[in-house]
């Protein structure tokens, strides 16, 4: 297999396996199934492009094989007859669409997808890691580090709640009105880990380039279904106040550099003011949530761009607002570092204390916050201690460097 044939197949992979497996899925509303037709389908390309080339439409050909796998497939399994008639003409119109001259688009069902694995009857634990895998593409051993767990026990999970879909005929529609608050909550969620993922691995830049990408579509996607959900916009608003940071967010060597230290005329203004004017237009609505609140938080660091200096102030109500309604273990640290500016280090540190020390074990923002929060009160061996810990825990080089420069420097103030 040539390099080139490997690239595109992951390529198409990447770029194109959520919106299969939400298209497959929809009309035979079993996602093994899907998930398996296209696995092979994926496998028949590598077999087949190397000989024949790679096809115009590399996620037509992929569809058309898939579909293919699938009929075979309910072919040796036992179901109704009208049900693999309604999957066979579903699918054969979906080969004529693709093969339609110079027509390469096909409806994009993920949203259904993802309202499908928020269904009250799956177990709201597994909603973020399903909707990550299916929808996205995302491997199990990732979403098990995010979430940290064992590889074993998501998979059995993700299995577990994708059969249910199957077995309970779980519909694959965007919820009526009255049910969506509920269900809302878990896509937002889903939607922003899967930025999360893409933030957090710079070090892998094309890919998690790509994942992000993916991210802001599907916050645009859910945004055009949902133009009044006020807490849509914010989760749009707040990729968006994210996403403007990236060229800053490494040096022209690839070091990290700290949000505070960042060049803002790398800045994305034209992301910026879009991100701003979402935020403007959800607080109109007067129905504040997290997700708006965390947008705020990013607008008052963008506003240094024009102003030279940050607001550390409002970033502490912010904060406080944001403890009020989601006092996540994320928002608790940050809130904490936050202090540490805008008060003193001591008592950012004092906030941290308060934290249960089950939970930051192994929270590497926690020791980073820590390390600087220490080092800024002056007791130095104690930041060291804590540097090296937040250093064992980061999976990111670029971080891993970073921090350790701030090891050095504090070692060498103990030293010196």
């Amino acid at each position: 297999m040539s390099a080139d044939v490997g690239r595109a197949a992951e390529q198409v992979a990447r770029q194109s396996y959520g919106k299969l497996i939400a298209f497959l899925a929809a009309r035979s509303r079993d996602v093994p199934a899907a998930e398996d037709a296209l696995s092979e389908a994926l496998a028949s390309a590598l077999r087949v492009w190397p000989e024949r080339g790679i096809p115009d439409k590399p996620d037509a050909w992929l569809l058309v094989a898939a579909r293919r796998n699938l009929m075979q497939s309910a072919r040796h399994r036992t179901v109704e007859a009208n049900a693999r008639t309604t999957i066979s003409l579903a699918l054969e119109e979906a080969e004529e669409r693709m093969n339609e001259a110079g027509n390469s688009v096909f409806p994009d069902e993920r949203l259904k997808l993802l309202f499908a694995c928020t269904h009250p009857a799956i177990d709201s634990s597994v909603h973020t890691a399903l909707m990550l895998q299916t929808v996205l593409g995302i491997e199990a051993r990732t979403i098990a580090r995010a979430f940290v767990v064992s590889p074993q026990a998501i998979s059995q999970r993700l299995v577990r709640a994708k059969v249910k879909i199957r077995d309970a005929g779980i519909p694959f529609t965007v919820p009526p009105r009255p049910a969506l608050p509920e269900r809302l909550v878990a896509v937002l969620s889903a939607i922003y880990a899967a930025y999360g993922l893409a933030w957090d691995g710079l070090d892998g830049e094309e890919a998690h380039q790509s994942l992000a990408a993916e991210a802001i579509w599907l916050g645009r996607a859910l945004l055009s279904v949902l133009p009044d959900e006020p807490e849509a916009m914010g989760l749009l608003s707040l990729m968006l106040h994210c996403e403007a940071r990236r060229n800053a967010r490494r040096s022209g060597e690839g070091r990290y550099v700290p949000l505070d230290e960042q060049d803002t005329a790398l800045w994305n203004a034209k992301m910026i003011a879009e991100a701003d004017a979402l935020l403007r237009k959800a607080g109109g609505f007067e129905r504040f949530g997290p997700f708006q609140c965390q947008a705020a938080i990013q607008s008052v660091h963008a506003a240094r761009r024009l102003s030279g200096s940050t607001d550390w102030q409002a970033l502490t109500t912010l904060y406080a607002a944001l403890l009020v309604m989601k006092p996540t273990l994320g928002a608790r640290v940050a809130e904490a570092a936050v202090i540490g500016r805008a008060s003193s280090a001591a008592e950012g540190l004092v906030r941290l204390d308060r934290i249960d020390p089950r939970a930051i074990a192994a929270y590497q923002p926690y020791w980073a916050v820590r390390a600087f929060l220490l080092a800024r009160a002056g007791d130095n061996p104690a930041a060291a201690d804590a540097y090296v810990t937040a250093i064992g825990l980061s999976d990111s080089p670029a971080v891993r460097a970073f921090l350790a420069d701030r090891l050095e420097e504090s070692r060498r103030t103990i030293s010196g």
